[in-house]
């Protein structure tokens, strides 16, 4: 069975995702293009899933010219944001701790990292006491 990733989007569908993040609205060739360099597909395979983006409501179409043209219905920060809030939930029964406490253990969150992250959380806290 294929690796899936989160949100219900395969490894491919979330690469196609990502070209469209980058490049912005395009049709089929324009996104076969970008994908070149790291995948050799047939125009119908990333046809086929543009559509099945569709069906899933990750992308609008709109015809123009009589192609149709893929726009992503999330940005990717929101996608993002969800995929992290998944993973939180999934993996670490809803706590953000335990999933840094992870990225501690595992080497993934280095000491600079961390610095950056508690100057972060300051700044996130300041703005909150300036708000109330």
């Amino acid at each position: 069975m294929a690796p899936r990733s989160t949100d219900g989007l395969t490894p491919l569908e979330l690469e196609i995702m990502k070209v469209l993040w980058a490049t912005g609205p395009g049709g089929v060739q324009a996104v076969r293009d970008a994908l070149a360099p790291r995948r050799k597909l047939a125009y119908t395979t990333v046809q086929t899933m543009l559509n099945i983006l569709h069906r899933k409501g990750k992308v609008k179409r709109a015809l123009k010219d009589r192609a149709y043209y893929y726009k992503p219905t999330v940005s990717r920060s929101q996608f993002a944001r969800h995929a992290v809030n998944d993973v939180i939930d999934r993996l670490f029964g809803g706590s953000a701790e335990s999933l840094v406490m992870s990225l501690l253990e595992t080497k993934r969150l280095t000491p600079e990292k961390l610095t950056r992250l508690n100057q972060l959380l300051e700044e996130s806290q300041e703005e909150s006491d300036g708000n109330k």
